[in-house]
């Protein structure tokens, strides 16, 4: 994301995720180069961020998006927000910001950095006023009309920012200031905004004939259209299928909170006194590793990696294709061989063949490991006589079995010690350690659903930001777990605008009395999805396309992959990890077990990810724009690899949501890519200690607080003093020796 303009077509693919996802670094000065002036009262911040007063008609009056929130910190007011709203204040903003760049346009001065790249950076406030909550809500809390709205909406969005971004007049003021650069005397951090600007324009189309314009046009609505068919094809496949159980002895080998939790989902459902398991990460996983029904599990499993693949009215095969197929037409309207190398030339990776030189370096100790771990589980099912040869569905229940005879480690051991409120208070301990960061919860404070919990976040006493969490599952809500934010920090005139952000999740409901409880692995996804949270939160730049998230998408996981170590640090879980029953410290014996099982499975887990990798790179590296067939495309992908029957892609093509829904098309790589730094920053910690204030203080300058304000891989070298390497990621996945 590299400016507003491309952040908003991200928005429109109901990112940022980024994540995104979602879903582009700095001096011993702050980036803006004066005295920063920081708002913490409600009353200066609503005045800060609400800027719509005079714009309104009494007919718009009761409409919340036309006036001014009055709410502390200029949170959303939800329980005032009503789904008409949207569609009027939507176009209302997109009227105003049309207005806006009439204005910079119709300037009868000459171009300048204040008046056209500055002028440009700033417009569109109220749309995005609007366009903040709605992807959030059709992310987190969505409904009919909501998704409905959306399928209106994308087309229409995308529609608006085609004509901004191919309007000639506006692309040359964009290219006079551009081509006057080296006269400028501008900071860092305005040098990348005019790059980043001018760059969009040229990626945008600004150079197209009239005729070609006008085919880019069609192309982005139309993409826009399928991705929005593709993200509800999928949300149907994986809310309405369930696994009804109802004799209890299929139900052998599950834990009983397990067993609890599926009857309240059945009941939930309609099926008295029966069980049900569903494609949910929360419900199919637990079932996979404990069942003893070898039946029922590949029935499960089968269910969850045919998602989209049934051949039925939600059926994804013909959309997937459709939409690498235009995505090649618009990049070869671009120039670009392929939609992968559009997309890469602004990443780190730069190009496709740097992609696959890493994941292929990466691949061969991990395919290796992966065939030995098939090896082992192939022993343990003969020695128990049984007459069968492994698949892809046994792979979770073996490989749990094997765990427990070999390192004496059942990951169910862990649940008890990490209680939903006691992690959330680890990962609090963790900021305040490295960052002087406090949480204070505030029941007051306007949110959309009651899961939320509100945090105002302080930073050495000074308020910095507003945090969100949105931790358990429901049907209105999508899978997976991810960052975003209601309003990005930004400081314009001196006044800073403190972040609105919120973390999403899936976790099980806590049933009966007992709290919720997570597996090791999802207190593992608390600390990550964290990390996002802490870069959007401990934001200091001066424009909203430079600040929090805004950084290149092979760059964005780096900072919330790095906390998932500090979770894993012994001095850090007997912080925290404490016996929801009985208050007992995690023991060390468990920890132990821990960390020599750490490295366990990564064959399995890595090989899983890496063919999910592979296969985002096969669809949108190569150039074809004739419409594929799915299946044989994806088997080739995969023979081509020589990926193993037991193990399927952590993605297939039909669920496949982050490259064809979301902001990962070509881009899905990009966990791998930043786990090498995730690795090689914490050795910095691991050098000095995990909490060493002077590592820490270059950590939180150059790479939490200055987002996309310089070149990311620049601001790595200041914290780091030196390149990464790949060495320690290797090592720390046992997918080589230690030192």
């Amino acid at each position: 994301m590299k400016n507003f303009l491309i952040i908003a077509l991200i928005v429109i693919a109901a990112y940022f995720a980024m994540v995104y996802t979602a879903p582009d670094k700095s001096a011993t000065k702050s980036p803006a180069g004066n005295e920063k002036t920081t708002l913490t009262t409600t009353e200066e911040v609503t005045k800060t961020t609400d800027t719509n007063k005079g714009k309104t008609s009494k007919d718009d009056s009761t409409n919340i998006f036309f006036g001014d929130y009055n709410t502390p910190y200029g949170i959303p007011p939800f329980d005032k927000i009503k789904d008409s709203d949207f569609m009027p204040a939507i176009k209302w903003g997109i009227k105003n910001h049309l207005a806006e760049i009439d204005q910079i346009t119709a300037n009868k001065e000459p171009a300048t950095f204040a008046n056209t790249i500055e002028a440009l950076e700033w417009s569109g406030a109220d749309l995005t006023k609007v366009t903040s909550v709605f992807f959030n809500l059709t992310s987190a809390n969505t409904n009919a009309t909501l998704r409905k709205l959306q399928a209106e909406i994308g087309p229409m969005l995308s529609s608006h920012f085609d004509d901004i971004n191919l309007n000639q007049k506006l692309f040359e003021r964009v290219k006079t200031v551009y081509e006057h650069k080296n006269q400028l005397n501008l900071r860092v951090d305005q040098q990348k905004l005019l790059e980043d600007s001018y760059k969009s324009f040229i990626r945008g189309g600004a150079n197209l004939t009239a005729e070609d314009k006008q085919t880019l046009r069609t192309l982005n609505k139309t993409i826009s259209k399928l991705s929005i068919k593709f993200d509800d094809n999928l949300r149907a496949e994986t809310n309405d299928y369930e696994l009804v159980i109802d004799k209890k002895e299929d139900l052998a080998g599950l834990p009983e909170d397990i067993i609890t939790a599926a009857a309240e989902t059945a009941k939930k459902r309609g099926h008295e006194d029966k069980w049900v398991f569903t494609t949910h990460r929360i419900s199919k996983t637990p079932f996979l590793t404990y069942s003893t029904n070898r039946d029922l599990k590949r029935k499960l499993f089968y269910a969850y990696t045919h998602r989209g693949d049934n051949g039925n009215a939600h059926d994804n095969n013909q959309v997937a294709a459709e939409i690498v197929s235009l995505r090649n037409k618009k990049a070869h309207l671009l120039g670009y061989k392929s939609h992968a190398d559009y997309v890469l030339e602004e990443r780190n990776a730069k190009s496709p063949e740097n992609v696959f030189k890493l994941l292929n370096k990466v691949w061969k100790p991990t395919i290796a490991r992966a065939k030995q771990e098939v090896a082992d589980i192939q022993a343990m099912i003969d020695s128990e006589g049984g007459n069968f040869t492994v698949e892809a569905s046994d792979w979770r229940y073996y490989s749990e079995k094997i765990r427990k005879a070999r390192y004496d480690f059942d990951e169910a051991e862990t649940r008890p010690y990490f209680s939903l409120d006691a992690t959330l208070e680890g990962v609090f301990y963790t900021a305040n350690r490295l960052f002087g960061l406090t949480f204070k919860e505030r029941h007051d404070l306007p949110k959309y659903h009651e899961d939320v919990r509100t945090f105002e976040v302080y930073d050495n006493g000074k308020l910095i930001g507003i945090y969100l969490t949105d931790h358990f599952v429901r049907p209105a809500k999508r899978g997976g777990a991810w960052m975003n934010s209601y309003r990005k920090q930004s400081r314009k005139d001196g006044k800073n605008v403190l972040p609105i952000v919120v973390n999403v999740l899936n976790f099980p409901k806590p049933v009966g009395d007992e709290p919720a409880l997570l597996t090791f692995d999802q207190a593992s996804t608390l600390f990550h999805e964290f990390g996002h949270a802490l870069h959007g939160l401990l934001s200091d730049g001066i424009y909203r396309s430079q600040t929090g998230t805004s950084v290149p998408r092979d760059y964005v996981e780096f900072p919330s992959q790095v906390m998932e170590y500090w979770f894993s640090q012994p001095e850090v879980l007997k912080h925290f990890a404490r016996h929801y029953k009985t208050g007992e410290v995690i023991p060390d014996s468990l920890l132990k077990k821990i960390n020599k099982a750490s490295k366990f499975n990564q064959g399995f887990s890595t090989g899983e990810y890496m063919a999910a990798a592979y296969l985002d790179m096969a669809w949108y590296a190569q150039p074809d724009e004739a419409i594929l067939d799915a299946h044989s495309f994806e088997k080739q992908a995969m023979d081509k690899i020589g990926l193993i029957p037991q193990i399927y892609p952590r993605y297939r093509t039909t669920y496949f949501r982050h490259i064809f829904a979301g902001g990962y098309s070509a881009g899905y790589y990009s966990y791998l890519w930043t786990d090498v730094l995730a690795a090689d920053a914490f050795e910095a910690f691991k050098e000095k200690g995990i909490f060493d204030a002077e590592t820490a203080a270059k950590f939180k300058k150059y790479i939490f607080s200055s987002g996309g304000t310089d070149d990311s891989m620049t601001l790595y070298r200041k914290f780091r003093g030196k390149d990464p390497e790949i060495g320690p990621l290797l090592r720390s996945r046992g997918l080589i020796d230690s030192k």
